[in-house]
């Protein structure tokens, strides 16, 4: 039998079928998230192995004697791995403002919206508990939702959630991660050199003319992005940001457009069924059809699209995962126990906990009476309020902004504490409130 490449929307769905595996991964690299967050609290709390925590403070060095970098590992992990990070959620933001929620207005101003509330309430209500306090800074800790954890909690119940609501919390997350981005990039970054801030820019320069010229190669990217990350940890704008700007850098077109892959395509699977002469093995004419239709694959394929398969199992798996084991140790005593009745942990709970939610249905109620957004179909109001509150699942984004937020350990400590106490409390109700919502539908 024959096969064909027919239409348009068949070569569309199969160069974006990897794109699909993202929910799969980033669902159970929350389970693996999860895992090493454990692990970080319960070996901050174990006399015996307490000890690991002080591999963090260990230096390394990067360079030759007269240039170099020395950083301890653990700002090694959160300025550069984190970095890779930031690259991958650059990536999703891109993708999505050309192929996905966010590529038109109409679709993307729910999403918008319900991440815009679900920043402004949270910060507001943190300010409210601490402001003209030592804790003020920190009002940018609860404006943030784990889109690996949120994925998780939502993928345990399968086909309940209907597809449009899964759409529309990673859509969201999406914009959250963006505005975050925004904040950390303006409000928690230090004093900026220009010097550095020019010679970043004009790396930026020649990423874009690599991609006007029709560079497809991901490597000239990745060594001009070492660049433009040495160049950005120099100005004081914190280096993960040049994750973000690599990505809005990179091509989104392969080398060939549709048709062409159409045309290509169509001629090899012809000329692969025309030389057939059995059933069992393929012959010498078959395997140079199948070597030039997956050459033609390839140059289909944009460089987005292989960086971001390509990064996503090592962010998902390895340096999330590192970054929650070496940032998550809380050391689970008294102090620490009474500290959750401060005004910076009670910002930091309601904030996400109750913030998150009720900003994300207030904003989406309105912008859907206005007539600026739709409502999707066969979605509830309880199921938006519902994933509001798996959207106040920060961690990830939350610690590493408490991180910086704070220059006092202790209150970082606190923030951490916080955070994770929120999480926690905003997964255990998120789950059930969508598991009641989802079977009232059905």
């Amino acid at each position: 039998m024959i096969l064909k490449v027919r239409t348009k929307k068949e070569i569309v769905d199969f160069i974006a079928a990897p794109f699909s595996q993202f929910a799969q991964a980033e669902a159970s690299g929350g389970i693996v998230l999860l895992l090493f967050a454990v692990l970080s609290i319960a070996t901050a709390n174990i006399p015996a192995l307490s000890f690991i925590h002080d591999w963090w403070d260990v230096t390394f060095r990067i360079g030759t004697d007269s240039f170099y970098l020395e950083k301890s590992l653990l700002h090694w992990i959160n300025d550069g791995l984190m970095a890779i990070f930031f690259l991958l959620v650059g990536l999703e933001i891109k993708r999505e403002l050309l192929v996905g929620e966010l590529s038109s207005i109409k679709n993307a101003m729910l999403p918008i919206a319900a991440a815009i509330g679900g920043m402004v309430i949270p910060a507001s209500i943190f300010t409210l508990f601490n402001y003209n306090s030592i804790g003020e800074s920190g009002w940018g800790i609860p404006m943030a939702t784990d889109i690996a954890f949120a994925i998780g909690i939502v993928s345990l119940l399968g086909s309940r959630v209907s597809v449009a609501l899964k759409i529309f919390l990673t859509a969201f997350a999406i914009v959250d991660d963006l505005g975050s981005i925004i904040v950390l990039a303006i409000f928690y970054s230090g004093t900026i050199s220009w010097t550095m801030l020019g010679l970043a820019g004009a790396v930026v320069v020649a990423l874009v003319t690599l991609n006007l010229i029709g560079v497809r190669r991901p490597i000239p990217y990745f060594v001009l992005g070492v660049f433009l990350w040495f160049f950005f940890l120099k100005t004081g704008i914190h280096a993960t940001i040049a994750g973000v700007v690599l990505a809005f850098t990179i091509p989104s077109r392969g080398r060939f457009t549709q048709e062409q892959f159409v045309c290509v395509s169509n001629y090899l699977v012809d000329k692969f069924g025309s030389v057939r002469d059995g059933d069992i093995l393929t012959n010498h004419q078959q395997q140079e059809a199948l070597q030039s239709l997956d050459t033609a694959i390839r140059k289909m394929e944009s460089p987005i699209h292989r960086i971001e398969h390509f990064i996503l199992p090592w962010v998902t798996f390895f340096i999330m995962p590192l970054f929650a084991f070496a940032n998550a140790g809380v050391s689970i005593n008294s102090e620490m126990l009474s500290s959750l009745t401060s005004n910076i942990s009670v910002g930091i709970f309601l904030g996400l906990v109750v913030g998150k939610p009720f900003g994300i249905l207030l904003f989406s109620f309105v912008a859907v009476k206005m007539g600026f957004a739709n409502l999707p179909s066969s979605t509830t109001w309880k199921q938006i309020f519902a994933i509001g509150c798996i959207g106040g699942i920060g961690f990830t984004m939350s610690i590493f902004i408490d991180s910086l937020a704070f220059t006092d350990s202790k209150l970082v400590e606190i923030g951490k504490m916080a955070i994770l106490v929120a999480s926690l409390a905003a997964s255990l109700l998120g789950f059930y409130l969508l598991s009641r919502s989802c079977k009232d539908v059905q």
